[in-house]
């Protein structure tokens, strides 16, 4: 944040998207922590954006980035009703309601389950099985491929991983073209089931697993889902261009916070 803010000609104010749930810009429950142990977790993580605020001397305003994302959405689209999913690290999911405001309760769908088979991967947070972040995620990718055959070297970061995919991807795989495949036909089927609790006009989707080509064999697979299993749904399933994919929601964080200057 440092680094980022010598670059700019001031700092008005922060803004935050980030995994997880915060109260009043403390992080309370963040899966990006999960190896930390309680007392490093109070001593140095939970008020991690606050420190770094107070030591830059900008206004702070953090928010989950599920909730972004559907801002980001609902900023790029001009529109309202939109459900932002966050494909990353982890499955984020936010909601702008149809007064373009948010529903004022966390809209974190990583842990509903989207499959109810048994023998689903178990989340090693929740210690549910079947839920959307094995699915929506980089988790989802990796699964896949290791499912496909595909033997990762050791050592690798999920990160890295994903990486290894794209750049598969980029070569014209089957494995990786049919591991997209897959997600969108995930996604075809469960996008029904959350509009069971969500009024959706526009889907749009982020996060570095829509990067490139995969993201619109993504899209489209799962637009065909929809046409063929469940045409009583219109809403519109759309991405920003390739930059905002990745970034789009540091844009709308940076919206969050208020300035005190001038």
């Amino acid at each position: 944040m440092k680094t980022a803010a010598s670059k700019m000609p001031r700092v008005d104010a922060i803004g935050v998207s980030s995994a997880g749930v915060y109260v009043n810009n403390k992080i309370m429950v963040a899966s990006l922590f999960l190896k930390v142990n309680d007392e490093d977790f109070e001593k140095k993580v939970k008020t991690m954006y606050i420190d770094i605020a107070n030591e830059i001397g900008a206004p702070l305003e953090v928010a989950n980035d599920g909730d972004v994302t559907a801002l980001a959405g609902a900023i790029d689209l001009n529109d309202n009703e939109v459900l932002g999913i966050a494909m990353g690290t982890s499955e984020a999911v936010g909601y702008i309601n149809s007064n373009g405001g948010l529903n004022g309760w966390l809209s974190e769908l990583a842990f509903v389950p989207v499959d109810y088979n048994d023998d689903a991967m178990v989340d090693e947070w929740s210690g549910d099985y079947g839920c959307g972040v094995k699915y929506f995620s980089q988790d989802g990718v990796i699964k896949l491929a290791e499912n496909g055959g595909f033997k990762f070297e050791e050592g690798l970061s999920p990160a890295e991983k994903l990486k290894v995919i794209q750049k598969l991807m980029q070569e014209g795989s089957p494995l990786a073209r049919q591991i997209y495949e897959d997600i969108g036909v995930y996604l075809g089927y469960t996008l029904p089931y959350y509009a069971m609790f969500y009024d959706i006009k526009h889907v749009l989707l982020l996060g570095r697993v829509t990067s490139g080509e995969g993201g619109n064999i993504i899209i489209e697979k799962a637009k065909e889902v929809l046409k063929a299993e469940f045409p009583e749904f219109k809403f519109k399933l759309e991405m920003p261009d390739e930059k905002n994919r990745r970034v789009g929601q540091s844009i709308a964080a940076a919206s969050l916070a208020e300035s005190k200057k001038i």
